[in-house]
C-alpha cells in the first residue's frame, strides 16, 4: 500500500464521520425560561405548547384554575387527562383552533377504533420472534427428583465415610 492510498483512506474516513455528525437528530428540549420548577409545580402551574394554525409553536407558562387555563384571553380546558410529563415538566399542548388541549388518552381510544395503533403489530412481532427462537423446555418432574437423590447419596456417603 502507497502513501498515497493511505492518505486517500484517511481523507474519506474523515468525510464519513464529518457526515455522520451533521446528520444527528437534534433532541426535543423545551426552552429553558418556559420549563416549571418543584416550587411552581406545586402552584398548578404547567408548561403550555400552543400550535398556531401556521404549525407555529409558541411556549408559555400558565396556571391552572378551576380545571381551565387562560391561553390569548379564551379559558381553555386543563383536566389531569390533558397534563402530560417530559423530563418531569408537566406540559399541556393546546392547538390554537381548540377549546380543548390535545388528550393522549382520548388519541389511544381513537387510534384502537380506527385500526392504527402499533400495539398489535407489536405483539404479533414478539410471537413471531418467539417462535424462531424457540422455547427451553423446563426440566421434567423425574430429572428433578432424580438429581436431589444423586446429590443425597453423594452427601450421605461424604458422611458415612468420614470425608467431612
Amino acid at each position: 500500500m502507497t502513501l498515497e492510498e493511505r492518505i486517500n483512506k484517511t481523507i474519506e474516513a474523515k468525510m464519513k464521520e464529518e457526515e455522520e455528525k451533521k446528520l444527528k437528530k437534534k433532541k426535543f428540549n423545551i426552552p429553558f425560561w418556559k420549563r416549571v420548577g418543584t416550587a411552581k409545580k406545586k402552584q398548578n402551574y404547567v408548561t403550555v405548547i400552543g400550535i398556531n394554525e401556521n404549525g407555529q409553536l409558541k411556549f408559555d407558562v400558565k396556571r391552572i384554575e378551576n380545571q381551565t387555563i387562560m391561553v390569548d384571553k379564551i379559558p381553555r380546558l386543563a383536566t389531569i387527562n390533558h397534563v402530560m410529563y417530559h423530563k418531569k415538566n408537566p406540559v399541556i399542548i393546546q392547538p390554537s383552533w381548540s377549546v380543548e388541549p390535545f388528550s393522549p388518552a382520548k388519541h389511544l381510544e381513537e387510534s384502537l377504533k380506527d385500526g392504527s395503533n402499533v400495539k398489535g403489530f407489536a405483539i404479533i412481532l414478539e410471537k413471531m420472534q418467539k417462535e424462531q427462537l424457540g422455547t427451553k423446555k423446563p426440566i421434567g418432574g423425574m430429572l428433578k427428583v432424580g438429581l436431589g437423590l444423586a446429590l443425597a447419596a453423594i452427601i450421605g456417603y461424604a458422611f458415612i465415610s468420614g470425608g467431612i
